[in-house]
């Protein structure tokens, strides 16, 4: 196998597009068996202070006793509209992402790498939100 990132890292949507307003989004659950940690990155569409981001976690899917994760709130400042949160060996199965909108904002995207897997290559196709391409030393000429 190449030495790559893509084949490496398993990515996916971790936050919706959603529309303006100071709602707490709630990311989807990453499950994090047979993966050493995940970064979470989400871009805000307008750039606050009071917006941030926080992890939580729980033992089963579906998350319905998820607990915030200590010290994980991740505060930007006024200017920085992409935000990035990384945990590395989290102690229960699943995660996620919390996205904190204090200041009327959309949520552009937010995905979610996890990295440190047992099996590769990665696949990063996922229909209808996620697809990309590996090229490896590739000659110059039409794109």
């Amino acid at each position: 196998m190449a030495d790559n990132i893509s084949g490496r890292v398993l990515m996916a949507e971790a936050l919706a597009t959603t529309a303006a307003g100071t709602s707490t989004i709630t990311g989807t659950e990453v499950d994090m068996q047979n993966y050493e940690g995940v970064l979470f990155i989400a871009k805000f569409g307008t750039a606050a202070a009071d917006n941030t981001l926080h992890a939580e976690q729980d033992t089963v899917t579906g998350m319905a006793s998820a607990a915030d994760l200590i010290g994980t709130e991740t505060v930007g400042g006024a200017s920085d509209e992409i935000m990035w949160l990384e945990i590395h060996k989290p102690l229960e199965r699943f995660v996620r992402v919390m996205a904190d909108r204090g200041t009327s904002s959309t949520l552009d995207w937010g995905v979610s790498i996890k990295y440190g897997g047992k099996k590769f290559p990665a696949d990063n196709t996922t229909s209808g939100t996620i697809y990309g391409e590996l090229h490896v030393s590739p000659a110059e000429g039409t794109k």
